[in-house]
């Protein structure tokens, strides 16, 4: 009988995933690599799978015990933590890179903010408004609160959740509807609203309402979020972002050698660390990530046009896969149903699932995502001659 905390199961998902993105690659070809960070644009794919393992195996707990928590597995609990304090990490290394790169003509921070706006919230309004329809269909389509709290409720969510994420319309754990994975996106934004304080440490004077922007950020870590593990987690990209400007230290990540101590580093993570909420798994993810950033694509792997393929729906992958597993586990097979499943039946439901779901997420990344980002510079002149 199979474990349900097996990697097999994982393996599977990620060679169907594979097969499924070299499908894509074949009928609309492979995304542009150059000018980019090729081994990051292939490593974010491949993170927002193992997030999507983490939350699939503790769906099958969560049916057996109702309470959503880690699996009893370091493998399947690194999937959802390590894969996302790598994604900080990412954002971290690609924005102090830039704050490096600008110390001379300094930061358009009008563009910068306008960027990030365009290319997280369009994908994340349409992935609240899927939320919506659950909550509706699930609340039967009738008012169970009070309008004004309901309309309250909706604006946290839409809000990227930086004040919260409640039960929607007497929804008990609407959370789970996403699988509450709206809560890295505060850190997120709070991140890049730090920015300009952390390019003034490097010379670099942002005028006054931006530095105001700045202090709002450095005060919403402060007296909103206390995860210090996961603001580490943007110092190590901080870490990799200066490693990466010293030769020697690129022309070794690109060795052979260098792919074999990602792997270790990785392998000891989840061999001796329950989670990556600590020091040790930090240090040794960031001295991963900081050879790949320095350019080991992992024998190749990472360069290869269907991971970066998977890189494009990164994002997708990320906000709505929680979306497809709720609704596999809720609505074609019921709570009761969920919970007799064996773990091949389980795994199997969550095999069935990916292949449409990443032809969804590849169709949003076409749809809702690329168009926003092209729109970026034109909104940036549009606002400045009216700000003029």
């Amino acid at each position: 009988m199979l474990d349900p905390v097996s990697p097999w199961p994982a393996v599977a998902c990620l060679v169907l995933a594979v097969l499924t993105a070299r499908l894509l690659v074949w009928k609309f070809g492979a995304p542009p690599s150059a000018g980019r960070y090729v081994s990051i644009d292939g490593l974010r794919g491949y993170l927002a799978l193992a997030v999507l393992l983490h939350h699939a195996c503790t769906w099958y707990f969560y049916a057996r015990t109702g309470k959503w928590v880690p699996p009893p597995s370091n493998l399947y609990t690194h999937f959802g933590h390590s894969g996302v304090a790598l994604f900080f990490m990412i954002t971290g290394f690609l924005f102090f890179t830039k704050l490096l790169n600008s110390r001379k003509q300094g930061v358009d921070w009008t563009k910068l903010f306008i960027s990030r706006a365009l290319r997280l919230a369009p994908l994340y309004v349409f992935s609240i408004a899927l939320l919506f329809v659950v909550v509706a269909a699930l609340s039967g389509g009738a008012l169970h609160e009070p309008p004004s709290q309901l309309v309250g409720g909706g604006a946290k969510w839409l809000g990227f959740t930086i004040f919260g994420m409640p039960d929607l319309n007497a929804v008990i754990d609407t959370r789970l509807i996403n699988a509450g994975v709206t809560w890295s996106l505060p850190y997120e934004w709070l991140f890049y609203l730090s920015l300009p304080l952390l390019a003034l440490l490097l010379g670099n004077v942002a005028s006054v309402r931006f530095l105001v922007v700045g202090l709002a950020g450095v005060a919403g870590f402060v007296f909103l979020y206390s995860g210090l593990a996961y603001i580490l987690a943007f110092g190590g990209g901080i870490v990799a972002a200066l490693c990466v400007r010293h030769g020697g230290f690129t022309r070794f990540a690109s060795r052979p050698a260098a792919a074999l101590i990602v792997i270790l580093a990785l392998a000891a993570t989840v061999r001796f660390f329950p989670t990556a909420h600590s020091v040790g798994p930090l240090v040794l993810l960031t001295i991963s990530f900081s050879l790949i950033a320095g350019g080991n694509t992992l024998f190749g792997a990472l360069a290869h046009p269907v991971s970066r393929v998977l890189g494009e729906m990164a994002y997708g992958i990320y906000l709505l896969h929680g979306i497809f597993l709720f609704a596999v586990f809720t609505f074609v097979i019921d709570r009761d149903g969920v919970a007799r499943l064996t773990a091949v039946q389980h795994w199997g439901c969550v095999l069935l699932m990916l292949p449409p779901m990443l032809l969804a997420c590849y169709g949003a990344f076409r749809l809702i995502e690329l168009p926003a980002m092209q729109k970026s510079v034109p909104l940036t002149d549009w606002i400045r001659s009216r700000m003029a």
